[in-house]
């Protein structure tokens, strides 16, 4: 009796404490056993000639600062600049005591947060079918900009809307009391207020834009119009292999990866100050 108790013990001695490490030690063995079968059984030639084909990377280069990143930028840029002035009105409607346009704001969101990015830039690519003779100004500039801006103003909106709730109604009454028109208070107190407050959410929207923009490619852009993706797909097939891709994708993420530092960077100022 004295021979099972012992054992028993011990295995009732085991404390959460130990338990949870031993926990760790074991996943951590079983991480580090998958990662040793990964680079046993890739084939590192065949990665090499296909995915880091440094010749391939560098003939291609000059063209994707030149003309991919620009574009890939200005699409960005454009498209940011609408969001923000159309989503900006839009919560502003929704804040209105005029009912309609409550209503217009609303219906807008719900649409263009519910539909797919593509079949916006689909639709905006047809509209010359529907109306016969009309153009978007720009070209395909144009109707980059208005494609990522009428996505991204239905989610700045909201955006939007909360930051402007979060402003203290005091603020109006204060400026107000002091002979302020609403507009005009709204203009110089709120919206600033408002603007400031919603920084973090602004900047993760852009990084959202930034890989939008590569939706720009089915509206047919020609070869002084690419952006990131369909460069690195159209040199893909160029130069029969993948490095294209995966040079357009790194750069990419030395975009959005440092933007997403800053936002969240931002987000803990704000939670600190507050």
């Amino acid at each position: 009796m004295t021979g099972h108790s012992a054992p028993l013990a011990s295995r009732r001695g085991w404390s959460p404490r130990d338990r949870r490490r031993l926990s760790r030690g074991g996943q951590y063995v079983l991480l580090a056993a998958v990662a040793a079968a990964l680079v046993y059984l890739a084939d590192w030639g065949a990665i090499r000639q296909s995915f880091l084909n440094t010749q391939v990377a560098a003939d291609g280069l000059p063209r994707l600062f030149s003309a991919a990143l620009k574009n890939t930028m200005i699409y960005t840029a454009s498209g940011y600049v609408v969001g923000f002035a159309l989503g900006m009105l839009l919560a502003l409607m929704r804040q209105s005591s005029v009912a309609p346009y409550r209503w217009i704001a609303s219906t807008y969101i719900e649409i263009f947060r519910g539909l797919p990015a593509l079949v916006i830039f689909l639709m905006i690519g047809s509209l010359p079918l529907a109306f016969p003779g009309f153009q978007v100004p720009g070209g395909v500039y144009g109707q980059a900009a208005l494609g990522l801006g009428l996505v991204s103003a239905a989610y700045m909106a909201e955006t939007f809307r909360a930051g402007l709730q979060a402003v203290p109604k005091g603020q109006m009454e204060a400026a107000r009391s002091l002979g302020m028109t609403h507009t005009r208070a709204m203009l110089s107190i709120v919206i600033p207020q408002a603007v400031r407050i919603v920084i973090p959410p602004l900047t993760n929207e852009l990084v959202l834009l930034f890989k939008d923009s590569s939706l720009v490619l089915f509206l047919g852009v020609t070869a002084a119009q690419v952006e990131l993706a369909k460069f690195g797909n159209d040199q893909a097939s160029t130069f029969a292999s993948p490095t294209p891709i995966l040079v357009s994708g790194l750069t990419y993420l030395l975009i959005t990866i440092p933007l997403g530092y800053v936002a969240r960077r931002l987000e803990q100022r704000q939670g600190t100050a507050r």
